[in-house]
C-alpha cells in the first residue's frame, strides 16, 4: 500500500473514532458528568455549539478520506483492502 493510501486509511479511522467519541458525548451524559466532576458545569449549555459541528466535520472527513483511500487502492492495484491481505 502506498504512502498516500496509508495516510487516507489512517485519516479515515481517526475520523471514525473521533466521530464515535463526539457522538458518545452528544447523546449521553458522559461529558456533562465529566464537566460537573471538574467543576465546569456552567459550560454545559454551550456543548451543542461545539459538539454538533465537530460531529458533522468528522463525518464529512470520514466520507472524504474513505473515498480517497478506496480510489488510491483501486488506482494503485494494491490487493490489500479492508485489512485483508489477499496475496
Amino acid at each position: 500500500m502506498g504512502d498516500a493510501a496509508r495516510t487516507h486509511r489512517k485519516t479515515f479511522w481517526a475520523a471514525i473514532l473521533g466521530a464515535g467519541a463526539v457522538a458518545l458525548c452528544c447523546f449521553t451524559p458522559v461529558l456533562v458528568l465529566l464537566l460537573a466532576a471538574v467543576g465546569a458545569s456552567a459550560l454545559t449549555p454551550y456543548l451543542d455549539y461545539v459538539l454538533f459541528p465537530a460531529l458533522a466535520i468528522l463525518i464529512v472527513l470520514a466520507v472524504v478520506s474513505h473515498t480517497r483511500w478506496k480510489r488510491m487502492v483501486s488506482a494503485g492495484g494494491d490487493e490489500r483492502v479492508s485489512g485483508k491481505d489477499l496475496r
